[in-house]
């Protein structure tokens, strides 16, 4: 039976969801093509049907698990939405997680195409940690680009430590509760333009 475009593009989807799940909970050497396809339910072959190669995948997947903590993030509250990630529950779920944490170690060892896919990821997050009505090259939109910057750096690499320590170690929990500790001291600091932007300019004298 000839398969229609939509489903085409179903299966594509599925497939890229699927390694989506599996890169984050195995890591990118981890799984293998033919691995991948039979988790999601078709033959190694009909992998380049859709993707040129593994790296092409990589990216694809990659742009999807950001996608969901973007999506996750935009009109959330900021508070609650941290509370989640930095928890145990989140530390103890790869698979389900956040890519960035999954497999932002990966892909410093990866093909450009991934790199510059997770940069684009991030910067869709900043745009959703953005206040609104507040225009990107605003003095305020900037400070609040580099708290959200911190914040993202301080949780993400919670996470990470945490990983890295044996499920049963204090450290294990140690490591996201001093982490969630500074950045939720940090969300009652307001953020504010810096000095310079509250200068007024001095006019130099032509006469």
């Amino acid at each position: 039976m000839k398969v229609t475009k939509a489903q085409a593009q179903a299966n594509r989807a599925h497939v890229v969801a699927t390694a989506s799940t599996l890169f984050r909970e195995h890591g990118y050497d981890g799984v293998g093509v033919a691995d991948l396809m039979a988790a999601a339910g078709f033959t190694h072959g009909g992998f380049y049907k859709h993707f040129r190669s593994k790296v092409d995948l990589m990216a694809e997947s990659a742009a999807c698990g950001i996608a969901q903590t973007v999506a996750l993030t935009a009109g959330a509250d900021t508070s609650a939405f941290l509370q989640h990630y930095l928890s145990r529950e989140h530390r103890d779920n790869r698979a389900a997680g956040c890519t960035m944490a999954a497999l932002g170690g990966d892909a410093v060892r990866q093909p450009e195409a991934v790199r510059a896919t997770f940069a684009v990821g991030i910067e869709s997050l900043l745009a959703a940690l953005r206040p609104e009505g507040v225009a990107p090259e605003d003095a305020v939109a900037v400070q609040a680009r580099a708290k959200s910057l911190d914040i993202m750096a301080h949780a993400v690499g919670a996470i990470i430590m945490s990983r890295a320590c044996p499920d049963d170690s204090p450290l294990a929990d140690e490591f996201l509760a001093a982490c969630r500790d500074k950045i939720f001291a940090s969300l009652t600091r307001p953020v504010s333009p810096p000095a310079s932007a509250l200068k007024p300019s001095r006019k130099r004298r032509t006469d």
